[in-house]
């Protein structure tokens, strides 16, 4: 079983209009609403995949409900820790004539450390269950990267393959506590290695200072040209074919859900990095956020190239 945690939970709505005039009336050509947040992002993924997933966190009020209600088709089972405020929303503005995307992102509630000590206890059952636990992007107001560092260390004691995705002081503070994987992307990495990695030799051995610090698995997302991973049987390089993009928010979640499946299976590293990129591909050809088919992935995953760079020594990475 995987277990998603997703302590910011949403309702993501995604607005398209022709032309995003502001300080005007803007009439909405299409609307939809998807349960949102990016552990639930990787929840839906993992689900299609085939895995059993079973997502927690914190919901509230109707929205909560209708976040609960709609991973029911996926067959994702819910296990919640309920608040009575209102779960919040995320609106994406998809301006069709300029070609441009707006985003407001609401705060949510406030968790209070009685609420977050009940969900712990909550967490560590499920965790006990499960063979992955993936933990993905903000936290609601009243915590900080301490919460993700609990959430690691339990798991961790618990013998669970850990994987972190956040971004910010969240994963400063997160990676502390050496959670099995992290995904960072070319930013984050300079912010965690104080690296320029203005080259890709440059970006790997900033991976490698970050894996040898002991975190075991590190995935660095290159967008359209693909991804590496820095692990302790070496260096890999995946790279994807081009494809028409139609929606690239949350690719890199769907990434996480194809590690995630992988590690829960305990397949090899450069077989994970395969499917999950597949998985990510699949995903940017679908207009819903967290979706894709499986017949787009099972198309594109023989045309996915994984090459081993090296090992730790050849490379002498972190020197």
């Amino acid at each position: 079983m995987i277990l998603t945690v997703t302590l910011n939970a949403a309702i993501d709505k995604r607005y398209v209009v022709d032309g995003f005039c502001i300080g005007e009336v803007n009439r909405v050509k299409e609307c939809t609403y998807t349960p949102g947040g990016k552990g639930l992002n990787v929840s839906k993924p993992a689900a299609i995949a085939g895995a059993q997933v079973v997502a927690t966190g914190f919901i509230g009020g109707h929205a909560g409900s209708y976040i609960e209600d709609s991973l029911k088709p996926f067959g994702i089972k819910s296990a919640f820790c309920h608040l009575k405020e209102e779960s919040r929303s995320c609106i994406n503005i998809w301006d069709e004539k300029n070609k441009i995307q707006t985003e407001f992102l609401e705060p949510g509630f406030t968790v209070s450390m009685e609420d977050f000590r009940r969900f712990t206890e909550q967490y560590e059952e499920l965790a006990k269950q499960a063979e992955v636990v993936a933990m993905s992007g903000s936290v609601p107001k009243g915590l900080n990267g301490t919460a993700y560092q609990r959430l690691i260390k339990i798991g961790k004691d618990l013998g669970k393959k850990v994987i972190l995705d956040t971004s910010g002081s969240l994963l400063e503070m997160g990676i502390e506590a050496l959670p099995t994987m992290i995904k960072p992307n070319l930013d984050e990495i300079r912010m965690l290695t104080g690296k320029p990695c203005d080259n890709l030799e440059e970006m790997i051995r900033a991976a490698g200072e970050i894996h040898r610090r002991g975190v075991e698995i590190v995935a660095v997302s290159l967008g359209k040209d693909g991804s590496f991973v820095v692990c302790d049987t070496g260096f890999y390089r995946a790279t994807v074919p081009k494809i028409h993009a139609v929606n690239t928010v949350g690719c890199g979640d769907s990434m996480i859900a194809g590690f995630a499946l992988g590690l829960s299976q305990g397949l090899p590293v450069e077989e994970i990095l395969g499917k999950a990129s597949a998985i990510s591909a699949a995903s940017a050809l679908r207009e819903e956020t967290g979706y894709f088919r499986l017949e787009d992935m099972e198309r594109l995953l023989p045309e996915i190239e994984v090459c081993r760079i090296g090992g730790c020594n050849e490379l002498s990475i972190g020197e």
